[in-house]
């Protein structure tokens, strides 16, 4: 099971600062790749080898004036929901509002762990003015500057003493999930593929509270489907249905082995769908994404062609995923799509022998060596796979702090050309020997 960080709160306390410091996504590495946009609101985070998805509510508020603070509300209740823990974040230099008095009387008839987290103390003064907070009612108060930093360490090694222990998985099978935005198709797709309505289907009981494991065994073909919940009706999602549906659709990645990411042929890949990829190529998993409805499209010889460029340049510079196009309406192309979901979860398992590793990458590395840095040549002597749950390579040499990014692409490269590791996110370091 993911544990997830909510944090919730009205707005301009800090909230995207703080899920900025947590998730480190002002590096570059992270918040550079193209066609990210800004409306990026939930990351992975780790803190002492504990990794978790944090979600920075603030970004999902829609922005016309009569549902602004209907519109927070919901999104509380949403966290409450769907959320591990809940940082409820308040700003020291304005105090109490009545908004905040509100957010605290909801969360107050929470059962989840909630942490007061009272923002821009920058100085001793401030201590003082922090604990008219207590007034909440809701247990210790917690002290941060989330520009500096001040305060966040205490806060998460506290934090993390509330996140569930995800428990050993008793299946060797692989696990697929299928996830996309709302109306995509992807309740179709599943039910199309057993070939009756999923509500017959008899679920094993997932490891988690609210996703469904649903055991696949036709055609030759055997695998668990990891599918979350419907949208519960209790909650009111119109105005935050995209948050609702991020919640679900991290709980049901971070357990899979491969994702299928399916987007509407019509609509093409939307950021969200570009947030979510990446998400899963974060978390490692195996990726494949559906284009669906593409029955809609009318089509010439270069349409899927074109179709695929622009999916490639939206989610570099991870581009080595297969592209599908199906239509689940039709049933054309939807065996495909697991075939190649299980080729893939071949590719994230796949382990090369360290002799071919190095008959193989060593020549090319000599033919086309790491540029010299200061007068300093950088020697690659031997290369191992490191035993993961998915491909990590260790390249030993003489000088590893000077190798840069587009050498490390380029050895990925030809990992990729050699060994065909299409739709799994690889992992390489360079270490000294």
């Amino acid at each position: 099971m993911s544990n997830i960080i909510a944090i919730v709160g009205r707005p301009n306390v800090g909230k995207s600062t703080l899920f900025n410091r947590l998730t480190e996504s002002r590096k570059a590495i992270v918040d550079d790749y193209s066609g990210v946009t800004r409306d990026r609101h939930y990351g992975v985070a780790e803190w002492t080898n504990r990794q978790f998805t944090v979600i920075d509510t603030g970004g999902y508020v829609a922005n016309s004036e009569d549902v602004f603070e209907t519109a927070i509300r919901e999104q509380v209740l949403i966290a409450i929901e769907e959320a591990t823990v809940l940082l409820f974040m308040v700003d020291v230099t304005t105090g109490i509002t009545d908004l905040d008095d509100e957010i605290a009387q909801i969360l107050r008839r929470s059962k989840k762990p909630v942490f007061v987290v009272v923002n821009k103390v920058d100085n001793n003064d401030l201590h003082n003015d922090a604990t008219e907070f207590y007034r909440f009612g809701l247990g210790e108060i917690y002290n941060i500057s989330s520009m500096t930093g001040s305060g966040t360490g205490d806060l998460l090694d506290e934090v993390i003493k509330h996140f569930e222990d995800i428990p050993e998985e008793e299946s060797n099978l692989p696990k697929l999930t299928i996830v996309g935005r709302p109306n995509v198709g992807k309740s179709s797709l599943i039910n199309a593929l057993m070939g009756k309505d999923r509500n017959i289907v008899t679920p094993i009981a997932g490891t988690t509270r609210d996703s469904i494991h649903i055991h696949y065994n036709q055609y030759g073909h055997e695998f668990m489907f990891i599918d979350t919940a419907g949208l519960r009706k209790k909650t009111k999602v119109k105005e935050n249905i995209e948050f609702y549906s991020v919640m679900r659709t991290i709980k049901a990645l971070e357990e899979a082995d491969v994702v299928l990411l399916m987007i509407d042929a019509v609509e093409g890949l939307e950021s969200q769908d570009v947030n979510i990829f990446h998400l899963a190529e974060k978390n490692k998993k195996g990726i494949v994404i559906l284009v669906n409805k593409w029955d809609l499209i009318e089509k010439n010889n270069k349409t899927i062609q074109e179709f695929e460029d622009q999916i490639r340049n939206k989610i570099a510079p991870f581009t080595d995923v297969p592209i599908i196009f199906i239509s689940v309406l039709n049933k054309q192309r939807i065996f495909k799509a697991v075939e190649e979901a299980l080729a893939v979860y071949k590719n994230r398992s796949k382990k090369i022998p360290t002799s071919k590793l190095n008959d193989v990458l060593l020549p090319i590395i000599e033919n086309n060596p790491p540029p010299s840095i200061k007068g300093k040549y950088i020697k690659i002597k031997y290369i191992t796979q490191i035993n993961a749950s998915s491909p990590m390579f260790a390249f030993f040499c003489n000088l590893p702090q000077y190798i840069k990014d587009p050498y490390k692409r380029f050895i990925e490269n030809k990992l990729r050309e050699h060994f065909d590791f299409q739709g799994v996110p690889i992992q390489i370091y360079f270490r000294q020997k």
